[in-house]
C-alpha cells in the first residue's frame, strides 16, 4: 500500500521540472556562447587527451610543471608537423586531380559507359552529360580563389569576426597549456561537489564514460593515422598519381566499417584504370588494401582500439551531424564526449532495469530438481 501523501507527488513533480527547466537553460546559455565557447571546449579536450601523459611523467619523478611543458611541446611541434606536411601535400594532390579531369572524363564517356551499358542495355549518355559536369567541377575549383577572397575581405571588413578567430587562435594554446597544468585540481573540485551519497555511481560513470571516449579517441586515431599512411605510400609506390589523396580519403573513412577501403578501392581502381589501362595496377592496388584490411584486422583495430569502446560508427556519424546542426562547430567538438556520456548512462541504466523487480518479476521462481526429486516452488528473495 502507498502511504506517500499527494503533497509529495506533486512536490517531487516540481523539482524535477526546476531540473529540467535548469538544463533547457543551460542549453539556451549553450546555444548562445558556442562562438566563444569554441577554443575553450577544444582546449579541454587536449588537455584531457594529455593528461595520461603527464600524469605518466610525474610518476617517472618529474614535477609536474616539467612534465606538462614537456607535454606541451610535444603536442604543438606534432600539430605544427602535421600542418607543414599535410596541407602541401592535399594542395599538389588536389591540383593534380584537377588537371586529370579530363582524362577521367574520356576514360568514363570512351571506355566505362560503354562497357557498363553493353551489359545492362541502358543508355546512360543520353540523359547524363559528363562534359556538363566536369566543366562544372572545373571552373568552380577556379572560382575558389575568389570565393576565399571574397570571404577574406568580409572578415577583414568585418572586425569583430576578423579579431575573434584570430582571438581564437591565440587563446587556444594558452587555455590549452593551464588546462592541462590544471586538469587534476579541476577534476578534483567538480568531484568536491557531488553528493557524498551518489560520490561513488558519479565516479565510476565518469571513469566508464573517459575511458569509453579515451579509447576511441586515441585507438581510432591512431587506427586512420597508421592506415592513411600506409595506403598512401602503397599507392604511390603502386605509381599512382593520386595515391597519396586516395589514401588519405581510405584512412579518414576507416571509423566507418568497410566504408573505407571500399571507397579507397573504388577510387584507387578507378585511378589506376584511367592512369595506367592495364589490369596490373588493379591487382596492385587490390593488393596493398587487402595487405592493410589484414594489418588492421588482427593487430591495428584489437591492438589499439580494442572491443570494449562500445560507440557505434553510426551512433558517431549520428552524433558529429546532430552536435554541427544544433550548435555549429562547438557541436561537432561536444558530439563524441556527449556521446560517450549518454552510451555509459545508457549501459548503467539496462543494468538497473535488469536488477530491477519489474526485470525479473514476483513469480515464484521454479527449481528443476534432479533424477529422483521433484520441483519445488523457491521463495522469492526479500520475502
Amino acid at each position: 500500500m502507498n502511504n506517500e501523501h499527494p503533497l509529495d507527488d506533486i512536490a517531487r513533480f516540481l523539482r524535477r521540472l526546476q531540473w529540467a527547466a535548469l538544463a533547457l537553460g543551460l542549453l539556451w546559455l549553450l546555444w548562445l556562447l558556442s562562438p566563444i565557447l569554441t577554443p575553450f571546449v577544444l582546449a579541454a579536450m587536449l588537455a584531457w587527451l594529455g593528461d595520461p601523459l603527464v600524469d605518466r611523467l610525474e610518476r617517472a619523478g618529474r614535477t609536474r610543471n616539467v612534465a606538462v611543458t614537456l607535454v606541451f611541446t610535444a603536442m604543438a611541434l606534432l600539430v605544427l608537423l602535421g600542418l607543414v606536411l599535410l596541407v602541401p601535400t592535399i594542395e599538389g594532390q588536389i591540383q593534380t586531380l584537377v588537371r586529370s579531369l579530363p582524362k577521367y572524363q574520356a576514360w568514363f564517356v570512351q571506355t566505362a559507359l560503354p562497357w557498363v551499358e553493353d551489359r545492362t542495355g541502358l543508355e546512360i549518355t543520353r540523359w547524363l552529360d559528363f562534359n556538363s559536369l566536369v566543366e562544372l567541377v572545373r571552373s568552380n575549383w577556379e572560382r575558389a580563389g575568389g570565393v576565399a577572397t571574397t570571404l577574406l575581405g568580409y572578415m577583414s571588413r568585418s572586425g569583430f569576426a576578423l579579431l575573434t578567430l584570430v582571438a581564437n587562435i591565440a587563446l587556444l594554446p594558452i587555455i590549452t597549456f593551464f588546462f592541462l597544468r590544471d586538469w587534476d585540481l579541476l577534476v578534483e573540485r567538480v568531484a568536491s561537489l557531488v553528493p557524498r551519497d551518489h560520490l561513488a555511481t558519479t565516479t565510476r560513470l565518469a571513469r566508464e564514460s573517459s575511458d569509453v571516449l579515451g579509447g576511441f579517441l586515441r585507438g581510432q586515431f591512431l587506427v586512420m593515422l597508421v592506415l592513411g599512411v600506409m595506403y598512401g605510400v602503397g599507392l604511390w609506390g603502386v605509381g599512382l598519381d593520386l595515391g597519396i589523396l586516395i589514401g588519405i580519403i581510405a584512412g579518414l573513412l576507416t571509423f566507418v566499417p568497410y566504408l573505407g577501403p571500399a571507397s579507397g578501392i573504388i577510387l584507387g581502381c578507378i585511378a589506376a584504370l584511367v592512369q595506367f589501362g592495364d589490369w596490373q595496377h588493379v591487382v596492385a592496388v587490390l593488393v596493398v588494401f587487402g595487405i592493410g584490411q589484414v594489418i588492421e584486422s588482427y593487430w591495428l583495430t584489437p591492438k589499439l582500439v580494442g572491443d570494449r569502446i562500445g560507440l557505434h560508427p553510426v551512433a558517431v556519424i549520428f552524433a558529429v551531424l546532430a552536435g554541427g546542426q544544433l550548435f555549429g562547430f562547438l557541436g561537432m567538438l561536444l558530439a563524441l564526449p556527449v556521446a560517450a556520456v549518454i552510451n555509459v548512462l545508457l549501459r548503467y541504466a539496462q543494468e538497473r532495469y535488469t536488477h530491477s523487480r519489474l526485470y525479473a518479476g514476483e513469480q515464484p521462481a521454479i527449481v528443476m530438481g534432479g533424477a529422483g526429486t521433484g520441483s519445488y516452488p523457491r521463495e522469492p528473495e526479500g520475502e
